[in-house]
């Protein structure tokens, strides 16, 4: 039997090192912000169009500047002084959330406004993610990294939960509404900046990378020859695509439970708190030696649990349930991906890498609410999610028999620190999102 020690997650690094600590407390304050102006763009275009379609489109909205912007940051971020960098990025995105809440008090309600500042944050943040991802592996020594990344993931996770939540409640209130949820993420970004303004100076290690499309399109070679990295970034690629419903979400929660905000807050918290409770335990996940195969089955799962959302009956405590089995599978995901993609990737390529993996974590989740906003308008919301979860499980079958050097991947022999939950990286991981 495993003991608590070794299936917990390490806190050491929240111990022993003070700028990570502020930096993991002022991110995580901040996410639960970035959250709350999620909730509310979905959900002040829906209720200015009630089209699932509209909704949808803010996936267009969101992916197009990560796919433009994304891979470009990642020789940015190897050239530059990384602090720097996320202290301007992170002042910029505070200052869209401000122009958000603006236009929330203004009474604006103007769809192509809300497209247009959400367009301008997901571009900063195609920026700021990636260099922020870096920050971990600068800040703790070697035997500490993995514990940093679990806890990062755990951080995630309770965005998840308390963002949503949180945002249901406050757009629910007479006296607040969703210009309050606007309002506190700007706010909150104070504490990500805090954070952030306290480390040291971050300037790349070795010779600056160049700038340019050859420094991108080396990353892109180097993922196309990688039979192993491509099948990872595709598996992960199904899963949203296909099987990512949020835009789905309101219409549903209006069909079954009358469209109270707060319950549409618990759709995502119960994600969340799937993912949490997997985070917490993710011990045992770090001695999974066949990575590739175990990665398929928790992309096939995933897909599973939102088929039998689509199917389920207007019982909250399962669709619940369902929500949290999906969530808890990404969770798992995630840590079979980062472990993948630190393991296979050279150190020289590492900004690059993590640039492309947020593109594909963050511009596949919207162009999933594209694909599920537009299949819930031509047919239903119930069958849009139906068919999403089946084709997930179809493309890792697919997948798993087209690419057998993924399916049979193997973690390499390591012996990591026995508190670690995770195989030993050498770089931050990339949080979905």
């Amino acid at each position: 039997m495993l003991s608590a020690k070794r299936l917990l997650a390490d806190i050491g690094p929240l111990r022993e090192s003070a700028a990570f600590r502020r930096l993991w407390a002022g991110t995580t304050l901040s996410s639960v912000g970035s959250a709350l102006t999620f909730f509310a763009v979905m959900l002040q275009v829906y209720d200015l169009t009630r089209s699932p379609f509209a909704v949808g489109l803010l996936g267009v909205v969101q992916a197009v500047p990560t796919l433009a912007v994304g891979l470009l940051g990642g020789p940015l971020t190897d050239a530059l002084d990384r602090r720097k960098l996320v202290l301007v990025t992170s002042s910029c995105l505070a200052v869209v959330s401000a122009a958000l809440a603006a236009q929330a008090f203004a009474g604006l309600n103007q769809v192509w406004l809300l497209y247009l500042l959400v367009a301008v944050q997901f571009a900063i943040s195609a920026v700021d993610r990636p260099a922020r991802n870096t920050f971990t592996p600068s800040l703790l020594p070697p035997g500490r990294v993995t514990a940093g990344l679990a806890l990062n993931q755990i951080s995630f996770q309770l965005m998840l939960i308390a963002g949503p939540a949180l945002a249901g409640i406050i757009a629910a209130a007479p006296h607040l509404g969703l210009r309050a949820c606007y309002l506190v993420d700007a706010v909150s970004y104070g504490a990500a900046l805090y954070g952030v303004g306290r480390l040291p100076s971050l300037p790349p290690k070795g010779d600056p990378a160049q700038l340019g499309p050859r420094a991108v399109a080396e990353g892109i070679r180097f993922i196309r020859h990688s039979q192993v990295l491509a099948g990872a970034f595709l598996a992960d690629l199904s899963a949203t695509v296909f099987a990512l419903p949020v835009a789905l979400f309101p219409a549903i929660n209006a069909e079954r439970f009358g469209g109270d905000p707060r319950t549409l807050g618990l759709f995502t918290t119960a994600i969340g708190v799937g993912g949490l409770a997997s985070s917490v335990l993710s011990g045992p996940l770090g001695r999974t030696s066949r990575q590739g195969r175990a990665m398929l089955v928790t992309v096939g799962l995933w897909g599973a649990a939102f088929a039998g959302f689509a199917v389920a009956p207007p019982v909250l405590w399962l669709t619940l349930a369902l929500l949290a089995v999906a969530g808890a599978a990404d969770t798992f995901t995630v840590v079979f991906r980062i472990g993948i993609v630190q393991e296979v990737t050279p150190e020289q390529l590492r900004g690059r890498l993590l640039a492309a993996d947020y593109v594909v974590g963050a511009g596949g989740g919207q162009l999933g609410n594209l694909e599920s906003g537009a299949l819930g308008s031509l047919a239903s919301p119930a069958i849009a999610a139906l068919t999403g979860g089946l084709l997930t499980i179809v493309a890792v079958a697919t997948l798993g028999l087209t690419l057998p050097a993924f399916r049979r991947y193997q973690r390499q022999p390591a012996v990591p620190p026995v508190s670690d939950p995770v195989p030993d990286p050498a770089s931050e991981s990339t949080l979905r999102k």
